[in-house]
C-alpha cells in the first residue's frame, strides 16, 4: 500500500477529494467540532494516524443533522464511518451546571452556538444508520469514551444505557484511540466484517451471547443498576478498578437475554517513540481556512502557541474522568520532539515570543509514578498521591526542568508559561527545590493558578485531594522563594463549590478562607456531575463507591446557588443567598460590622445590631475604667 502524507488539510468536500485523485474515501470522519488540524484535537490525531497508515480520510465537520445529504458529501466510504462528538462533551459544551444554555461554543467558527446537536454522537450515529444502513459505524472521543457502559446522566437525571446501543454504532473505541483505530482499519481492510472485530483492546462491542467471550467479569445487569443506586455504585467501582491496560479485566454488561455489551481491556500506552511519531505528523496546526471569514475558531487562540508534553495523570482527583479516558500511566514526548515543534511555533508570523503552555493534564508529571507501572500498570484500588504519597512514588522534576530550560533558551522566545496546571502537592513533596525556584523565576508572570479546590478536609478527602495543610505548606514555600527572588507574585486558587461532602458548614469554611485572602475569586466551578467519575457516582447514589459509606450531597439548585454565592459573598447580587446560607449553617455571627463578618445586616436589623454593638462597647469601656480604678 502506497503511503503519501499530504502537507495540506484533509478533504472536506467532494471537490477536495477529487483534487487528490480519489474516487472514494476509506473513512468519512463525522465530527461535532469545526475542523482543526492540530494535535490538541482528537479527530486531527486519529485522521492523521490513519493517513500515515495509508488510509484515505475525508472530514465531515458539523453536518446539518436534520438533512441526510449532509453526511453524504463523499458518498459511501469504502470501509466505514468514524464519529467524534467533539473535543469536549456535547452536553458540557452546551449547558452550565445549572442546565442553562451557554452563549458561546469555543470549538465552532465565530463561537456560534447551535452548530451541533445535544448528544451529537448519538444523533450523528442514527443519521448515518438511516442513510447508509450497511456501512460500519465506529464511535469514539470523550463523549463515547465516558458513556461506554451504563452511566448516570446528569442532564436527564437518569441512568442511561451504553451509548453504543443508543447511537446505532457497531463498535466503540475508547481512550486515546491511536492503536485501536489502526487495528480496526486493518481488520476491515482485510475483509473482516465489523461484527467479527471483537478482539481489539480499547474497544467495546455488542454480543448476542457470551459463547465466544473469554476471561470476563460480569457486571450487574443494566436493569438492576437503573433501579438500585447501591447496585449502580458497586458496578461503577468494578469499572473504575478495571481501567488499567495491564490489570484491567474484560467487562460484560447484560441488557436483555440476548443482548450484551462487552468492553475489552484498555489499549497499552504509547512508548515515547510512538508519541513522538504521532506528534510529528503533518498537522496544519490551525483551523480550516474556510473559517477565516467567521473569525476563526476561538479555542485555537490559546492552543496555537501551546505544547503538549505528556498525557495521562496519576493525580487521581475523584471529580476528573481522566482515569477512564487517558488513564493513570504517564506517556511523554521526548525533548527533541517538543523542541522541534517549538521551533515551528517560532516561525509562525503571529508568534509574539510567548509559549502559552508546556504540559498535559498535569504539567509537572513527565514520567510514570513508579517503575512498576511500566510493566504491571497502576494499582487498581490504590492512589499514588492520596491520602499521602505512596512509598514507591518517584518524585522528580529534573526532566521537566531540563525541558523548560531548552525551550526558554530558544531564539525569539521571551517567556514560557505553564498553564495546564501544576500539582502543588507533588511539587512540595520534592526535596529538591529547583523546580519551584525556576517556576517562580521564569514561568510565572504575576499570578500562578493552582487548584486546591477546597479547604475543608472532609470535602478534600472525598475529592481525592491532599489535606489543606499541604496547600498551606506550598503557599509558604512559594512566598518564601518569591521574596528571595524579589518578585511580587501571587497564587490564584481554583475553588469548587457543591462537591459531595460539602454541607453548608463546609461551604462557610470556604467563604471564610476567601475572606481572609482579601479578594473575591472570579472563577468558581460548581461541581459538574459528568459521566464516569467517582464524584458523579457519589452525587447520584449518595454513596462513596469505594467504601459504600453514605455521603452528604448538595443536590438542589437552590443549595448549589447558596454555596457558590458564599464564595462570591462580596457581590451585592448574592446578599439574600449568603444571608440564607449563613442562617442555615448557624453562622449568623458572620452577619455584622466586625471585619470578620461576611455581610452587613439588612436595614431592618441594622438599628438592633448597632444598639447591641453600642451596649457591648459601653460595657467594655466600663470594665476598663473599673480595672484602672482598682489598680
Amino acid at each position: 500500500m502506497e503511503i503519501r502524507l499530504e502537507k495540506d488539510f484533509l478533504p472536506v468536500s467532494r471537490e477536495d477529494m477529487e483534487k487528490r485523485g480519489w474516487s472514494q474515501v476509506d473513512f468519512a470522519y463525522v465530527i461535532g467540532d469545526a475542523y482543526v488540524d492540530h494535535h490538541s484535537f482528537g479527530p486531527a490525531i486519529i485522521s492523521r494516524v490513519l493517513e500515515s497508515h495509508g488510509y484515505k480520510v475525508g472530514i465531515i465537520s458539523q453536518p446539518d443533522w436534520k438533512r441526510e445529504e449532509s453526511i453524504a458529501i463523499f458518498g459511501k466510504p469504502r470501509l466505514g464511518f468514524l464519529i467524534c462528538g467533539g473535543n469536549m462533551d456535547t452536553m458540557v459544551n452546551h449547558y452550565t451546571v445549572a442546565k442553562k444554555h451557554r452563549k458561546q461554543d469555543a470549538y465552532t467558527p465565530g463561537g456560534v452556538m447551535g452548530k451541533r446537536p445535544d448528544r451529537a454522537t448519538i444523533v450523528y450515529g442514527n443519521l448515518i444508520r438511516r442513510t447508509y444502513k450497511d456501512s460500519p459505524v465506529i464511535i469514539g472521543g470523550i463523549e463515547a469514551s465516558l458513556r461506554r457502559l451504563g452511566h448516570y446522566d446528569y442532564w436527564s437525571d437518569s441512568v442511561k444505557r451504553s451509548i453504543l446501543l443508543d447511537s446505532g454504532a457497531d463498535l466503540l473505541s475508547y481512550g486515546m484511540g491511536e492503536r485501536s483505530v489502526v487495528e480496526i482499519a486493518d481488520a476491515l481492510d482485510s475483509g473482516l466484517k465489523i461484527t467479527d472485530i471483537t478482539f481489539v483492546p480499547g474497544t467495546v462491542y455488542k454480543a448476542k451471547s457470551l459463547e465466544n467471550v473469554y476471561d470476563y467479569k460480569l457486571l450487574t445487569e443494566f436493569e438492576e443498576i437503573k433501579n438500585s443506586k447501591k447496585a449502580f455504585a458497586e458496578s461503577f467501582y468494578i469499572q473504575y478498578c478495571n481501567t488499567d491496560p495491564y490489570s484491567g479485566r474484560r467487562l460484560v454488561e447484560k441488557y436483555k437475554d440476548t443482548e450484551y455489551i462487552v468492553q475489552n481491556p484498555p489499549s497499552k500506552p504509547l512508548s515515547q517513540e510512538e508519541m513522538d511519531a504521532v506528534y510529528r505528523l503533518p498537522y496544519q496546526r490551525t483551523s480550516h481556512p474556510s473559517y477565516e471569514k467567521d473569525g476563526g475558531v476561538p479555542a485555537m487562540k490559546e492552543l496555537a502557541f501551546s505544547l503538549v508534553s505528556s498525557r495521562g495523570c496519576f493525580g487521581g482527583c475523584n471529580f476528573c474522568a481522566l482515569t477512564f479516558h487517558q488513564g493513570r500511566i504517564i506517556q511523554a514526548r521526548s525533548h527533541e520532539s517538543i523542541v522541534e515543534e517549538a521551533k515551528l511555533l517560532i516561525q509562525d508570523k503571529n508568534f509574539n515570543g510567548y509559549i502559552n503552555d508546556v504540559g498535559g493534564p498535569t504539567a509537572n508529571f513527565r514520567h510514570t509514578a513508579c517503575e512498576k507501572q511500566k510493566t504491571e500498570g497502576a494499582c487498581p484500588a490504590k492512589q499514588c498521591l492520596f491520602p499521602a504519597p505512596c512509598k514507591n512514588l518517584k518524585i522528580d522534576h529534573q526532566d521537566y526542568c531540563e525541558l523548560l530550560k531548552k525551550l526558554r533558551s530558544l531564539p525569539k522566545v521571551k517567556k514560557v508559561f505553564i498553564r495546564s496546571g501544576i500539582r502543588f502537592d507533588y511539587l512540595i513533596y520534592d526535596k529538591d527545590p529547583r523546580f519551584l525556584q525556576e517556576l517562580c523565576k521564569y514561568h510565572v508572570s504575576g499570578q500562578l493558578k493552582v487548584a486546591p479546590e477546597h479547604v475543608g478536609n472532609q470535602v478534600l478527602r472525598l475529592m481525592g485531594k491532599p489535606e489543606n495543610a499541604v496547600y498551606e505548606r506550598f503557599l509558604q514555600e512559594y512566598s518564601k522563594i518569591n521574596k528571595k527572588l524579589g518578585k511580587k507574585q501571587y497564587v490564584v486558587p481554583y475553588l469548587m463549590s457543591s462537591h459531595p461532602g460539602s454541607d453548608m458548614k463546609e461551604a462557610v469554611k470556604l467563604a471564610e478562607y476567601v475572606r481572609d485572602l482579601g479578594y473575591m475569586p472570579e472563577q468558581v466551578q460548581d461541581f459538574y456531575p459528568t459521566p464516569a467519575t467517582i464524584s458523579t457516582c457519589m452525587y447520584y447514589t449518595g454513596l462513596d463507591p469505594r467504601t459504600m459509606e453514605p455521603v452528604y450531597v448538595p443536590r438542589s439548585m437552590k443549595e448549589k446557588q447558596m454555596q457558590r454565592a458564599l464564595i462570591q459573598y462580596r457581590n451585592p447580587e448574592n446578599y439574600a443567598l449568603v444571608e440564607e446560607a449563613l442562617r442555615i449553617a448557624g453562622r449568623t455571627d458572620l452577619i455584622g460590622f466586625d471585619k470578620k463578618c461576611l455581610i452587613r445586616p439588612r436595614n431592618s436589623d441594622r438599628k438592633k445590631l448597632e444598639k447591641v454593638e453600642k451596649t457591648k462597647k459601653k460595657k467594655t469601656i466600663r470594665n476598663v475604667h473599673k480595672k484602672a480604678w482598682k489598680k
